[in-house]
This record gives structure tokens, sequence and C-alpha cells, in this order.
């Protein structure tokens, strides 16, 4: 049975989980504005577009093409779909995919999976991937994640639960920041939040959204690190 009260917390693999969780966002921090995160910011960037492609498709609409620029932005043609779905999936999802990649990398099996599901999607999005950009990007990590699996099957550098781990929290954290950065901190006319404003009955500007998102990011991160616990328990 899952232990959800957490009863005799913390166990050796709790503390590891916690502290390497820890240390990740303190590296993260301490490097954030260094080109060494770049690529993982990049990263985060692909799984916002790639979410609100997601989203797209799963209501009926058509993905044109998805864009990742150098300076950490991106666009998502699409056509058709619940236009009031797609708009949030890009924030929000970024955030569930960190969720989802934190969760993975308790087990071997389950960040094996992750790492296969992760390159498949970028091989995918590199055929409707409409700048250089992205395509390197795309080239990149698929690279990057065959050494990592080749290192963890043949090697005793066992990484792969690490590597993804780190991008999980790079994910989360960036997506609390993107969201701070675009949507509260500076009106950015543009944003998603502010077009989800102008579509949504409800009596919200485009920061009140943004405050909203930036919660349920949190609620996202949140629940990785106490799941996490209950599966390591």
């Amino acid at each position: 049975m899952p232990n959800w009260e957490l009863r005799n917390c913390c166990v050796h693999e709790q503390v590891v989980f916690l502290a390497t969780v820890g240390v990740y966002t303190v590296v993260i921090l301490a490097l954030w504005r260094t080109v060494l995160l770049t690529p993982f910011k990049l990263i985060t960037v692909f799984l916002h577009e790639a979410s609100h492609a997601i989203a797209c498709v799963l209501t009926c609409g058509h993905v044109e093409g998805i864009q990742v620029h150098a300076n950490e932005g991106g666009a998502t043609q699409t056509r058709g779909g619940a236009y009031w779905l797609i708009l949030p999936a890009g924030y929000l999802g970024s955030s569930f995919w960190g969720m989802v990649l934190i969760l993975a990398s308790t087990n071997l099996l389950t960040a094996r999976i992750a790492a296969g599901c992760f390159a498949g999607a970028l091989l995918i999005v590199l055929c409707v991937a409409k700048n250089w950009t992205l395509r390197g990007l795309c080239i990149g990590f698929i690279i990057f994640l065959a050494v990592v699996w080749v290192l963890q099957e043949t090697t005793k550098v066992r990484i792969l639960r690490y590597v993804i781990l780190f991008i999980g929290v790079m994910n989360s954290l960036f997506s609390v920041y993107d969201i701070y950065d675009d949507l509260i901190s500076r009106r950015v006319h543009s944003s998603d939040a502010e077009k989800f404003a102008e579509v949504c009955p409800c009596p919200c500007n485009g920061a009140a959204w943004g405050v909203i998102w930036g919660i349920i990011s949190f609620i996202f991160l949140g629940g990785a690190l106490y799941l996490g616990l209950v599966i390591l328990s």
C-alpha cells in the first residue's frame, strides 16, 4: 500500500531524492544567466510549445509548425482546435511535464521510459520544426539522451535517472520563472495569458491569470516532491 502519510520518512533513497533536488535547484539558480543552462532552457521552451501542439491535436485542431528561438522564445502555429484550451496548455503543460520527469526519475524503468518517450517526441517535432534552432535542439538532445542511455547500459556511469531528474527540476523552475517574467512582473500584451483573458468570460486580466497559472505550477512542483517521496517510501 502507498505510504501517503509518509510514515518513517525519510529513508536513504528519500534523502538522496530531496538532496539531489535541492542541489540541482541551487546549481540552476547559480548558473541561471550563464550559457551552460541555455540548452536546458530551450528544452523547456520546446516542452511549452509542444504542450500547445498537443492541446491543439487533442481538440481536433491541426499543427502547422513549431519554432523555438535562441532568445528563449517560441511559437506554435495552429489551425482549429479549442483556443481556450490551447492557450493555457503552454505554461501549465510545461509545469506538468516537469512533474512527470521528476516522478519518472524515482525508478530506473520509468526513467528509461521517460527518456525513450522524450527522444520520440523530439524526433516527431523535428519533422514539423520551422527553424534551425529547434532542429538543432532536437538533434542535439536526441544524441545527448542516446549517449546517456549507452553509458547507463554499458558502463558504471549510471546517470540516466539523475539526468531525467535534472531536466524535470529545470523545467519546473523555468516554467515558474517564465510565468512570473512574462505574465506578472511585466505585461506582455501578446502573451498567452493576455490572449486567454480576451477569450475567457471570467473578469480576470492577463496578470491575474499569470498568478493563477503560477500557483498551479507551484502545486505541480510540490506534488512532484510529495509523490516522489511516496514512491520511494
